[in-house]
């Protein structure tokens, strides 16, 4: 872990994520409202993770899917309801796209349905070219984004 003030610290090692928490979170979001802990251990399994952790707890996940050349795609942003409001996911947004592993990516994306001001900050834009881009959505994936 790396300490970035008193008592906050951040980590990119998968074996200091609160799975657990972040089940928990995810399964209240519109997003995540519909996974299963075994698809979330999964899917934590098979991409990068991120977090901050405040008095030795989890406060904060990130994780981001990627080649680590050409693409990434940034999943599962949130910082826990009582740590809102305070800062954290710039912070947490700032050691991701810090990461040495992730400098010489060509493509990064993201979904989302309220935080766009937040990753502006980070220099993300509207999809220039939205005709270029397909997607092929299971039936659950439709209950999410449709």
């Amino acid at each position: 872990m790396i300490k970035i003030m008193d008592d906050l610290y951040f980590s990119s090692d998968r074996n200091d994520m609160d799975l657990g928490l972040i089940f928990n979170f995810l399964k209240k979001t519109y997003w995540g409202n519909l996974r299963t802990l075994e698809e979330q251990k999964k899917a934590n399994e098979n991409t990068l993770n991120f977090g901050l952790f405040k008095n030795g707890k989890q406060i904060a996940f990130s994780r981001i899917m990627t080649d680590k050349v050409f693409f990434a795609y940034v999943l599962d942003v949130f910082v826990i309801h009582d740590e809102q409001g305070k800062g954290y996911s710039k912070i947490l947004m700032d050691y991701i796209m810090k990461d040495p592993e992730l400098q010489k990516i060509d493509k990064w994306i993201l979904a989302t349905k309220d935080a766009h001001a937040l990753y502006e900050k980070f220099g993300f834009e509207k999809i220039k070219k939205p005709e270029m881009l397909m997607e092929k959505l299971s039936d659950r994936a439709k209950k999410i984004y449709e």
